[in-house]
């Protein structure tokens, strides 16, 4: 791999005492820390995933450091996203990772992007690293990254979390290297995969796949050992195991030309005349819904469709517990209609995605009702 660092950029006495168990291992010496010092490696997320790949690839020496995430820092996020703390909630997370890897690494470059990668900006901002790192949460951003990628010629080190599993590999090393779309050739229906906000994560789980993704950064950047390239590496914490799977590339696919509407192809971005026949919910903010049942509850009824177990931690006193299952199993469909009778009917999940499902679902028996955009994530305290 050519990296974009200037060759001539020497090791300091400081970083030759710094980096000094890097220069002993003989694999990678001197000439293997130099070429960490020049490489350039781009973050694309900086929560649970990207955390452990930004310290690490800050402590291992990493010259260049990039950083594109629009959020901000929120106290769920604290369970899993160690480089954060407290001092940074409602801040951006760009700036209190970009603080810590300086605390860790004064010497390195940090460039940050308080923004979400988009098929506008992801071929200009990509190009400017030599490796980039998958650390994002949904497939629009994940099919995006590897067309850029792909494009651009970059290899992409992937990584993916969800409740107790994860999966990690290289994608795009070399012209023989399978590609994300090898993988996961089209994109699941949205609302089939939970998000971890709605299924929840292992909080140390990130952390371990994460390392991983730091660890075959390092190597690609020092040309050493063997990557992970045509192999998926899959591990289960509860049984404590990895298994590896053989991925290769699908010689029939169809090649990356240019970088697409990734919401419409995934299916986020339907037209409200394509959705459902017809049927699209209306949304409310959590704060307007708030105020109707400060003034006018005996108006509105609210269904929560979480699990009961997910109701220990924040509930609406005035909501009915009915779970997304029982909706789907057509199980409460009667007591519904009876619950909703001249009330105006509004439904709320955790974040929202669970939600529009249950809404999808109650069409069909002709309940209408109002979706709650950002779900008890948004909830005003």
């Amino acid at each position: 791999m050519t990296l974009q660092g200037n060759s001539e950029n020497h090791l300091t006495p400081e970083e030759l005492i710094r980096f000094g168990r890097h220069i002993n291992l003989p694999e990678i010496g001197v000439n293997g820390q130099k070429r960490l010092k020049e490489a350039s490696v781009l973050c694309v997320g900086a929560g649970g995933l990207g955390s452990p790949i930004l310290l690490y690839l800050a402590a291992a020496g990493v010259g260049r450091i990039g950083i594109i995430d629009s959020d901000s820092v929120d106290q769920s996020n604290l369970q899993r996203q160690i480089i954060h703390d407290t001092n940074w909630l409602n801040k951006p997370k760009i700036s209190s990772a970009r603080a810590r890897i300086l605390d860790i690494n004064p010497n390195c470059k940090v460039n940050t992007y308080k923004k979400a990668l988009t098929s506008d900006n992801a071929l200009e901002i990509i190009h400017k690293y030599d490796i980039v790192c998958d650390a994002s949460d949904n497939f629009p951003t994940r099919y995006l990254i590897n067309d850029a990628c792909v494009l651009l010629n970059k290899p992409n080190v992937f990584g993916s979390v969800n409740q107790f599993e994860g999966q990690v590999t290289v994608f795009n090393l070399n012209n023989k290297s399978p590609n994300f779309r090898d993988l996961i050739p089209e994109p699941p229906q949205p609302g089939m995969i939970p998000s971890c906000s709605e299924a929840g994560v292992l909080g140390v789980l990130p952390g371990i796949i994460g390392i991983i993704q730091a660890t075959e950064t390092i190597k690609i950047i020092t040309e050493i050992g063997e990557s992970l390239s045509g192999r998926l590496l899959v591990f289960n914490g509860l049984t404590m195991r990895f298994k590896e799977l053989k991925l290769s590339p699908d010689k029939n696919r169809t090649k990356i030309r240019t970088l697409i509407d990734y919401n419409k192809f995934c299916g986020l971005g339907i037209a409200k005349n394509q959705a459902n026949a017809g049927y699209w919910p209306e949304n409310i903010s959590t704060k307007k819904l708030k105020n109707l049942l400060e003034h006018r509850p005996n108006e509105i009824a609210i269904i929560d469709v979480r699990e009961p177990y997910e109701t220990e931690i924040t509930s609406i006193q005035e909501a009915d517990l009915i779970p997304l299952g029982e909706i789907e199993n057509k199980q409460t469909i009667k007591s519904i209609k009876k619950l909703i009778a001249n009330k105006k009917l509004y439904v709320i999940c955790k974040s929202g995605n669970r939600s529009i499902k249950a809404l999808y679902k109650l069409a069909q028996y002709g309940i209408d009702g109002t979706n709650v955009k950002g779900g008890m994530d948004k909830w005003p305290l």
